[in-house]
């Protein structure tokens, strides 16, 4: 099936893939979720390695769409910093700590779905998660 997200949501994601990745976040992954969800087209899915780290890839995501000009209709989960989520309507963006993104396998929940390209300039892929070795 092939990807049928918006070019709109496509850009925000490799807008956000590039403000993650310039924090320290990885294993970024983009899944066009647009054939079978009504709410959004992208999960982009990041990994970080501790709560502050979240944080920051949290903050630099939120910063690039403010400057994108994208609106946040929700954020969930900061208080914590396991799993937050950034709803921007089109994209919503999970920031994982790598025990709960191993723990809740969002590839695997979504291993249909088609999965967007990244910029080369993305940081370290998939491969950089542990437990990911099952998503092939």
């Amino acid at each position: 099936m092939p990807a049928s997200a918006s070019d709109y949501a496509v850009g925000l994601t490799r807008t956000a893939v590039r403000a993650a990745t310039d924090r320290k976040g990885y294993g970024a992954v983009a899944i066009d979720v647009s054939q079978r969800l009504g709410l959004t087209d992208v999960f982009l899915v990041l990994t970080a390695s501790n709560d502050r780290q979240v944080r920051a890839v949290v903050d630099a995501v939120e910063e690039a769409m403010h400057g994108a000009g994208a609106v946040r209709r929700a954020r969930e989960g900061l208080s914590e910093a396991r799993w937050v989520l950034l709803d921007y309507g089109d994209l919503v963006v999970h920031v994982l700590q790598e025990q709960d993104r191993e723990f809740y396998g969002l590839e695997r929940l979504w291993k249909d779905c088609p999965l967007i390209a990244l910029p080369d300039d993305a940081g370290p892929g998939l491969d950089a998660v542990p437990g990911s070795e099952e998503q092939g």
